[in-house]
């Protein structure tokens, strides 16, 4: 009987073929494929989410010389000692936020811009944050390029958040801290969702922490290493 894994490689193979049949694109197919065995198969169920990992083109946001392993699962480096997440842990902290139209989100680290394409995709507006100025000068080229219009970066600390553009819906931070910065929580809205990675160490549990009236409630989630979080001097 054959296993799990290779009754997936089939399946994606059987996919891929009738793409191209169809006259796919080899990036749409191989998004497919992305979504089919690395998201759905796992735990990945949010409609939104799925649609917008289906329609992102992962390929735009990793350097040339290794657009050809953009939908494989795993972590690329972007530069700057910088990664792009693997499509699963940007799916699972997408789905986590419980996201819906009309809503406004906070992103801290940029990064290439993938992430919040992906959140471009299921709320009105994503304000996002990159500390390493060459990074956020790329990545808001690049999103500007793509035509994510609801997309707004600026380049500094994101330990201080977006406070003119308070309050938020939800929140997330893709880079790893040591706790959750007050500003952050400051500035997300009454029963807000915020996700972010946490601990001293370099394997991080992944925290959903949901803000009540009086208190904030937090859930561990997985274990996860991310980039540190870095801080302005």
């Amino acid at each position: 009987m054959l296993k799990v894994k290779q009754r997936i490689s089939i399946v994606a193979a059987l996919v891929f073929a009738t793409a191209m049949a169809f006259g796919q694109t080899a990036e749409e197919s191989k998004r497919e494929q992305m979504v089919e065995t690395q998201l759905q198969a796992r735990d990945i169920t949010d409609p939104g989410t799925l649609a917008a990992m289906l329609n992102v083109p992962r390929h735009e946001f990793v350097p040339e010389r290794i657009k050809q392993y953009a939908y494989e699962d795993n972590a690329l480096p972007i530069g700057k000692g910088q990664t792009i997440s693997q499509p699963y842990i940007v799916a699972f902290m997408t789905q986590a936020l419980q996201l819906r139209s009309g809503q406004k989100v906070l992103e801290i680290g940029t990064g290439s811009g993938y992430q919040a394409a992906v959140l471009a995709k299921i709320v009105d507006s994503v304000y996002t944050i990159e500390i390493v100025k060459e990074l956020a000068e790329s990545a808001k080229a690049r999103l500007d390029r793509l035509g994510y219009g609801n997309v707004k970066v600026k380049r500094g600390d994101g330990y201080h958040g977006w406070p003119a553009q308070a309050p938020f819906d939800a929140i997330m931070v893709t880079a790893g801290a040591d706790t959750i910065p007050e500003p952050l929580l400051e500035q997300l809205k009454i029963g807000g969702r915020l996700i972010i990675p946490l601990g001293r160490y370099t394997t991080k549990q992944l925290v959903l922490a949901i803000k009540k009236k009086d208190k904030v409630v937090t859930k561990n989630l997985m274990a996860v290493r991310f980039v540190p979080f870095t801080r302005e001097e």
